[in-house]
């Protein structure tokens, strides 16, 4: 049969330089996208993004490549977009595992949304369009790092803030229930609670982290719990949240 005849390396069917640099650029560009995930710790970072990036510009090459040495041959046709649909297609199946709800919020949706793109990216990669490939990672940028402030600007307390408190306090004045009722009396949401106590000293303190999501103002929040009777100190660490879906 004709296929049979074409050497197992021949380089001239879809496995040259050309190709090799397509791959390259989508580890470059999904990697880069990754790693603005894996900074902000969300569920799908460096590794998952890079190789969702090369997996695609792979089947992309196979796709337009893959199948040369059946052309022109009789009874034989395809049709290269097929592959580039099933892509698509299959990219929501990761997706849907990253979108989960939480304390009656939605969580992951721009990660999963990053990695479509991500997916995207790397079939440009390998579908030999390198600028359009290189202009959606800098709009991934755009949007991910540049609206949440802009939205900020525009609308002020439409995005919720992710902060951490730190108490340390005095055991044995059932304190912390208080404590946390008032911030949810505040308007935050209490994310996460870490509790500690103090060695070494004789007070019985113990040191609580709250983590805290909210559009309220925190220093009005950490003032008030400042006075309660029982807290030694209050620290305060603003984390803003890019994005409050994610």
């Amino acid at each position: 049969m004709p296929w049979l005849a074409v050497p197992l390396w021949d380089v001239a069917h879809g496995q040259g330089l050309r190709q090799m640099a397509e791959l390259g650029l989508a580890l470059l560009l999904s990697s880069l996208i990754g790693w603005e995930r894996e900074a902000k710790q969300k569920s799908a970072g460096l590794r998952t993004h890079a190789l969702v990036g090369v997996a695609s510009a792979l089947m992309m090459e196979v796709s337009q490549h893959g199948f040369s040495s059946a052309l022109g041959l009789e009874h034989v046709s395809f049709d290269p977009s097929r592959v580039a649909a099933q892509i698509v297609s299959g990219i929501g199946f990761i997706g849907g595992g990253l979108i989960f709800v939480r304390r009656d919020a939605v969580r992951g949706l721009t990660t999963a949304a990053a990695i479509w793109l991500t997916c995207a990216v790397g079939m440009a990669c390998g579908g030999g369009l390198p600028f359009l490939a290189l202009a959606t990672t800098a709009v991934h940028f755009v949007v991910v790092r540049g609206y949440p402030r802009l939205a900020r600007k525009i609308v002020p307390g439409a995005l919720p803030a992710t902060v951490e408190v730190q108490l340390t306090y005095l055991t044995g004045r059932a304190l912390l229930p208080r404590l946390m009722e008032a911030c949810t009396r505040r308007g935050f949401r209490i994310l996460g609670v870490r509790a500690d106590r103090l060695p070494g000293r004789t007070d019985a303190a113990a040191q609580v982290l709250l983590r805290l999501e909210g559009a309220a103002d925190v220093t009005e929040l950490t003032s008030e719990l400042f006075h309660y009777d029982g807290v030694m100190d209050v620290d305060l660490v603003l984390e803003p949240d890019d994005e409050p879906d994610a």
